[in-house]
């Protein structure tokens, strides 16, 4: 690069600073295909810095036959805007699955320009199948509730006949006694994990440092199953707070890492698990029954490059009872998907070979609306419910 263009790096001129602060990424491609500029998120979005986007053609980042090259064509020769909704920009490289909005317009200053913005539905759709996923969630707390009573107590009727039996029996009978026993005791430790879904009562909820709670969990993890396992940390030193209970993040996250260290335990030394977290503004979630939106802000992924979730379980991941683990309860990622509902936030899996993120989205910590709400209470007597979210 020349120096003008090292310099016009360094310091952005404030068109370039604009740029650079939309959530949404934006090319500038000239009449030949080639890419003139990019913003940051177009940066992120292809995975390719903005120096190595310049000297690639658009037909080499984008599928083969993509609409959008037929989009561009449209727009230049027509001289107007065009927009197209859920096209799909996936590639091996970027991801399987990546829809996106696209906003086409010609460059009057540049004849023969086009700007391309691309808006990902993405967020959008996970807030959609997360909703789904909560509802599927608390479809299990009638059945667990049930199962407590139905079950709980005529196993101990089992197990409590199995011991008796147990004196008088040979050695060989002895045997089967004991299985009786410890299967009893197998099927009571699952219906406890299940009443877990029945407790609907408020999460106790304030201020939490999320990069303590990861450290937490990241000892926890090396020092057990996770013990030969490299970890990455890219965090946001400047993150604030985040409005959760302490104790069920690390639950979530435990889970997460475990996860994580399941799927790569087959590399060997090559295995990856790496703890990220960002900050995501524009990010708001519609809740059922109110007006305002839950702003969600605090974006906080688990990455690993194990072999992949199966295709066909990516919808279903979070439902109860489904799972890729041959001796599994899949009642893991339900919780976990229960814990993050609670706190007012949404979590989902992008899965291909080598490359698997769980992405978790929660409100921050308000201090401003967090006192407030103490005086209301305090003249009230009405104590602060989980579903009051920090927007």
């Amino acid at each position: 690069m020349s120096s003008a263009a090292e310099h016009r790096s360094a310091i952005p001129t404030d068109s370039e600073a604009i740029l650079n602060a939309l959530p949404n990424p934006v090319l500038l491609v000239a009449p030949d295909g080639r890419i003139v500029d990019a913003n940051m998120a177009a940066e992120s979005f292809f995975e390719i810095s903005t120096q190595f986007l310049r000297r690639q053609s658009l037909k080499e980042l984008i599928p083969f036959g993509s609409p959008l090259l037929a989009l561009i064509d449209q727009v230049r020769s027509s001289g107007s805007p065009v927009n197209e909704y859920k096209v799909d920009l996936g590639t091996p490289r970027i991801g399987g699955d990546r829809q996106v909005d696209l906003h086409v317009a010609p460059l009057t200053e540049r004849p023969g320009h086009i700007v391309v913005m691309l808006q990902e539905r993405s967020i959008a759709d996970k807030m959609d199948r997360q909703l789904t996923h909560r509802s599927a969630a608390r479809s299990v707390i009638a059945l667990a509730a049930m199962l407590a009573h139905e079950i709980k107590n005529p196993l101990s009727g089992i197990r409590g006949a199995a011991q008796l039996l147990e004196h008088a029996a040979s050695s060989e009978d002895r045997m089967l006694t004991r299985l009786i026993c410890d299967e009893a005791d197998r099927i009571v430790t699952l219906v406890d994990r299940m009443e877990v879904f029945g407790d609907d009562r408020p999460v106790a909820r304030g201020p939490v440092n999320i990069h303590s709670v990861l450290d937490h969990v990241k000892r926890l993890a090396q020092s057990g199953f996770a013990r030969n396992i490299r970890f990455v940390e890219d965090y946001d030193p400047s993150l604030p707070p985040v409005l959760a209970n302490q104790d069920q993040l690390i639950q979530v996250f435990l889970n997460l890492v475990k996860n994580a260290a399941e799927a790569v335990a087959d590399l060997g030394s090559d295995g990856e698990i790496q703890l990220t977290t960002a900050f995501r503004p524009g990010v708001r979630l519609s809740v059922p029954g109110k007006k305002s939106r839950v702003s969600l802000p605090l974006e906080f992924c688990v990455k690993d490059n194990g072999y992949g979730v199966p295709e066909d379980l990516l919808p279903n991941l979070f439902d109860p009872f489904v799972t890729t683990k041959p001796t599994g309860s899949g009642l893991g990622l339900a919780l976990v998907a229960k814990i993050v509902g609670d706190h007012g936030g949404i979590i989902e899996c992008e899965s291909q070979p080598r490359k698997t993120i769980f992405r978790v989205l929660l409100p921050m910590f308000n201090t401003a609306r967090h006192l407030d709400q103490s005086k209301r209470d305090d003249v009230s007597g009405t104590p602060l419910h989980a579903s009051q979210d920090s927007g």
